[in-house]
């Protein structure tokens, strides 16, 4: 069964920087794609970023620059490290598995965490 866990999540002020992580169940990480997606208050969802099985990665244009996706296979962990925060990034933050690979943030996921909140105060 796979599983994903999502923490990191918390509260920092505009400029700041966070690090999710996101554990996943043993021979996830190996998916075909990976990917983080956030949903802000009233909004829909929205990609954040992704990461092939291969490495390529792929990210919203919203936090290009700013947001950096990894992962490390032997512990099997999902990372978005987040800089330059903006009140804007405010959302639950959501890590996903797919199956089938990804070449960008528009595809179906087949698995989800449950999410850890990012609150970015001005």
């Amino acid at each position: 069964q796979v599983q994903l866990v999502e923490s990191g999540g918390g509260s920092v002020q505009d400029g700041g920087s966070l690090r999710l992580s996101c554990q996943a169940s043993r021979d996830t990480i190996g998916s075909g794609c990976m990917g983080w997606f956030r949903q802000a208050p009233g909004k829909e969802r929205e990609g954040v970023a992704a990461i092939h099985k291969f490495g390529a990665t792929y990210y919203a244009a919203a936090v290009k620059g700013r947001f950096t996706i990894s992962k490390d296979n032997a512990k099997n962990i999902l990372y978005l490290q987040m800089n330059s925060l903006k009140p804007e990034d405010t959302a639950m933050y959501y890590c996903a598995s797919r199956r089938a690979a990804c070449f960008g943030l528009d595809y179906v996921m087949d698995y989800w965490g449950k999410g850890t909140l990012v609150t970015i105060s001005s």
